[in-house]
């Protein structure tokens, strides 16, 4: 078991997190320094976001940063308790932060065809890790 190792790829996602939210506060600053919002620029969330159009990759990273690696914070804990965190799947944990690192460049970026496959190569890795962590849990039960 690779208790600790886990963690070091979980925290390396959550960096990624907060490195994106800090990429997303710069541009956002940098968008309202160069054109400054009218209060109708952010009277709703419609105006809002059209107001942010410009500067919207981002964000839409961030949100994207929390939708399936939710799956990945899932999992970690339940490797912890269980005691399954083994090194493939540290293995898997590294591979899947590093395809989310680079879908993030790429999707902020503006990079539309390595951002897919990125994705789906993380979203791979994600699978494989669920799947051993399934398959290990059926054989520790016997």
């Amino acid at each position: 078991m690779m208790t600790r190792a886990i963690l070091w790829p979980s925290f390396a996602l959550v960096a990624l997190i907060f490195l994106v939210s800090l990429t997303l506060l710069q541009a956002r600053m940098g968008h309202m320094r160069r054109q400054r919002p009218r209060a109708a620029d952010l009277a709703d969330s419609d105006a809002t976001r059209a107001y942010f159009r410009p500067v919207e990759r981002p964000a839409a990273n961030l949100a994207n940063l929390f939708e399936m690696p939710v799956l990945y914070f899932a999992l970690v804990p339940l490797l912890l308790v269980t005691g399954l965190a083994t090194l493939p799947q540290v293995s898997l944990a590294w591979g899947y932060v590093a395809f989310r690192a680079a879908h993030s460049i790429a999707h902020i970026a503006g990079r539309v065809r390595p951002r897919f496959v990125l994705f789906l190569a993380s979203n791979a890795i994600l699978g494989a890790m669920w799947i051993g962590f399934a398959i290990d849990i059926g054989f520790s039960a016997r």
